[in-house]
């Protein structure tokens, strides 16, 4: 019973390479001229080319270098720039942070700021 169940699984992947697939052959429509175009786009910005400068970087230099990009290399910035949120952390989420670090501290003994935690130690 078990050699004849074998031998169907063996006829069956003999039969399936075997037989030939139909395959298809076609461009892949690409966005990469998009892509760049729409980080060019963000470097045009006033605010950009500020914090570009503040930050020592020439504003024509980054142009320059978006324009050397590979398509890949554009098309994995502009994800990442579809994936960042709008404002970041914002000041809630600062003083959120601090207070979860502090609390943490708290908590395993290291620091003594919140009145209502006991210390694991």
């Amino acid at each position: 019973m078990i050699a004849q169940f074998r031998r169907l699984v063996a006829g069956l992947l003999i039969l399936t390479f075997a037989l030939p697939f139909p395959a298809q052959a076609g461009l892949v429509a690409t966005d990469a001229a998009l892509d760049h175009q729409r980080i060019a786009s963000l470097l045009e910005r006033a605010d950009v080319q500020e914090q570009l400068r503040a930050r020592g970087v020439d504003p024509a230099e980054a142009r320059a270098r978006v324009a050397a990009l590979t398509d890949a290399e554009a098309a994995q910035i502009v994800s990442n720039i579809d994936q960042l949120p709008a404002g970041g952390v914002g000041i809630i989420g600062a003083i959120l942070i601090v207070f979860l670090v502090l609390l943490l501290t708290d908590i395993l003994g290291y620091t003594k700021v919140f009145p209502f935690t006991k210390p694991m130690r």
